[in-house]
């Protein structure tokens, strides 16, 4: 690991929050709770959001649930990333060393580009509008499905390594 960079998460890891969450137990596993928390909420916003888009469910109209459900998954992002940047102080640079973080880190960053695109599409905007689902937009919610799904694995994985 390169001088500056390590350097760099020595001075991260020394920082108030780092430490607090060293030195209780408690407020680790409440940190930690709160970011497994804040995934499920993203992950089980996204599903059905996909799901739905891709045409496996059915029964509630897209413009009606596309806004709540993009809304709630991006709170979730949000809060995970939060949680997760805190609970990445605590041992930064081993989480850098470690595969199955690096994998996680590039899956979510497609993820969140993934979702950006999507947000940002006309074929988004006419689902919001009560037209139905391009082809394009399918695509990409079976990408966005593989992304999540895969970001969440590899964060279980982190533990294993």
């Amino acid at each position: 690991m390169p001088e500056p960079l390590r350097l760099a998460l020595d001075a991260l890891t020394a920082l108030p929050p780092a430490l607090w969450l060293r030195r209780s137990g408690t407020l680790y596993l409440l940190v930690n709770a709160a970011h497994i928390g804040a995934i499920g909420l993203l992950i089980g916003s996204i599903v059905p959001l996909d799901l739905r888009l891709l045409g496996v469910l059915k029964p509630t109209s897209l413009a009606l649930l596309a806004p709540v459900l993009a809304r709630t998954a991006s709170v979730g992002l949000a809060l995970a990333i939060l949680t997760g940047a805190t609970l990445f102080t605590v041992r930064a640079q081993e989480y850098l060393e470690n595969p199955a973080f690096l994998v996680k880190i590039c899956l979510l960053g497609a993820g969140v580009i993934n979702a950006w695109l999507v947000r940002r599409s006309g074929a988004w905007g006419q689902v919001l509008q009560g037209g139905p689902a391009s082809t394009a937009l399918r695509c990409q919610a079976a990408v966005s499905l593989l992304l999540w799904t895969g970001c969440l694995v590899a964060g279980r994985w982190i533990g294993f390594l």
